[in-house]
């Protein structure tokens, strides 16, 4: 019968010894041996009629090998469960000579495994943490903006012979060119469309009185004002930051003229932006505008919380980790073996990326946060309809229910759907513990705020 025992390394990071007796894998050899018999086509021999000892010279060390590391695993795995022992990754197995499994000698036979154990730990007090709620006011000026752009996209466009004002939108296309005006071989040619207003000041009176067909010889720079210089160029595949992009010559010919009529504030586009919402009034057209800006901002404002959240987790839950064993287990991964540099340079992260696993399914067992197959399912629809662009297109219609339930089968799909909804509720659970304080900030400086710490932490 194996005997296993365990032994201390350092701070959960133990050995594992398996001692195994001819008993224990033994008679299971001879059986694979005996089927394999069976089963192996040797020229010069009839199918079942192999001599046993040919068999076991031409198979057996290898079978041999076979079983006695597969009895080695169950045994481990036994072990493990039996012991209830809630380890990282795999047990690494230490050095052994595998020669020394002799089909013709067999014996007793000792394996070693390294293990490193996941730890205890409680939870820093999300009720202490200090933690900001940033309150952005909606202002007339963003109601006033998201009103004109409403007005704007759902306005029509009247075609015009000639350009005479800065609200006119020009249809151009961009042709890469040399010092003689003549296309550039294999130059850039990009058709785009833009306010003639985005010209910069003392070139956009150079369109006046152009029509569709004519056109203007510039580079960026004399074209652009640096703020619509920076998209021109990235729409056009150049490089913002390089000095001779903006130096390139383009023809910009004019292939269409219009002029956008804004659409009238009046109850036929309240009912088409918010059917049967009682939206009569060019007042309730703002009120709901604003309801919908608030409503963007306060879940800016919760993601925040739930930032906060993880970092004051992370940051102030003390986990203590088996470094060594999971060192060894990192250098060990992948295709090509990393060097004991790489891991020390790749750790700190690996550690927090741990941490925050472990955190995470803490709060999973201890909260019992479960998601069900109908939440899955409201992912799926909710996702449909975000791809079609926000709208609500009713769950009950047959062609929802048949994309709700195909995506259903895709296995992969539903264990993203689960994880990402668990995390979710993980985030969610952690926001309602904490005890915020309230900070006004203006939209600006916040959207700054969001964008300077994105960019520190990755």
């Amino acid at each position: 019968m194996a005997t296993i025992t365990r032994e201390s390394i350092a701070e959960l990071h133990e050995k594992i010894s398996v001692r195994l007796e001819k008993s224990d894998y033994l008679p299971a050899f001879e059986r694979a041996l005996k089927d394999y018999g069976k089963k192996a086509n040797i020229p010069g021999f009839r199918k079942g009629m192999v001599p046993a000892g040919l068999i076991k010279k031409m198979y057996g060390p290898s079978l041999f090998t076979d079983e006695v590391l597969r009895t080695v695993d169950r045994e481990v795995v036994g072990y493990l469960q039996t012991e209830k022992l809630d380890i990282f990754a795999q047990p690494l197995p230490l050095d052994t000579d595998l020669h020394q499994l002799d089909v013709n000698n067999p014996l007793e036979y000792t394996f070693h495994f390294e293990i490193g154990r996941k730890p205890e730990f409680k939870l820093t007090d999300l009720a202490k943490a200090k933690i900001t709620r940033y309150v952005v006011e909606v202002t007339d000026d963003m109601v006033e903006q998201e009103v004109t752009r409403l007005q704007n996209r759902y306005g029509n466009m009247q075609d015009q012979d000639v350009v005479n004002q800065d609200e006119q939108v020009l249809n151009v296309q961009f042709t890469e060119v040399d010092a003689k005006d003549e296309p550039v071989e294999g130059g850039i040619q990009k058709d785009n469309s833009l306010l003639v207003k985005y010209f910069a000041s003392n070139f956009r009176s150079q369109w006046t009185g152009k029509k569709v067909g004519d056109h203007l010889v510039s580079n960026l720079t004399n074209a652009f004002e640096e703020k619509e210089r920076g998209w021109i160029l990235s729409d056009l595949g150049l490089n913002a930051d390089d000095a001779s992009a903006a130096g390139k010559n383009f023809r910009l010919s004019i292939t269409k003229i219009g002029l956008l009529e804004k659409r009238a504030l009046d109850e036929t586009l309240f009912e088409q932006l918010y059917p049967q919402q009682e939206v009569k009034t060019e007042s309730d057209f703002r009120n709901k505008i604003r309801e919908e800006i608030q409503a963007y901002w306060n879940g800016q404002s919760n993601n925040q919380i739930q930032d906060q959240v993880f970092h004051a987790l992370v940051d102030h839950t003390e986990i203590p980790f088996p470094e060594s064993f999971l060192k060894k287990w990192l250098q060990s991964q992948g295709e090509n073996p990393k060097t004991p540099e790489q891991v020390n340079e790749e750790f700190p992260t690996f550690c927090n990326q741990l941490k925050w696993t472990l955190i995470s399914e803490k709060i999973v067992q201890d909260q019992a946060l479960q998601v069900g197959p109908d939440e899955i399912r409201a992912f799926a629809q909710q996702q449909l309809f975000s791809y079609m662009g926000g709208a609500n297109l009713g769950m009950d219609q047959p062609w929802v229910k048949e994309y709700t339930e195909r995506m259903m089968k895709d296995r992969k799909y539903v264990e993203d759907a689960f994880h990402r909804i668990q995390s979710q509720k993980v985030m969610e659970w952690g926001a309602a513990q904490v005890k915020p304080k309230d900070e006004a900030m203006e939209a600006d400086k916040f959207t700054q705020m969001v964008e300077e710490h994105r960019q520190h932490h990755h």
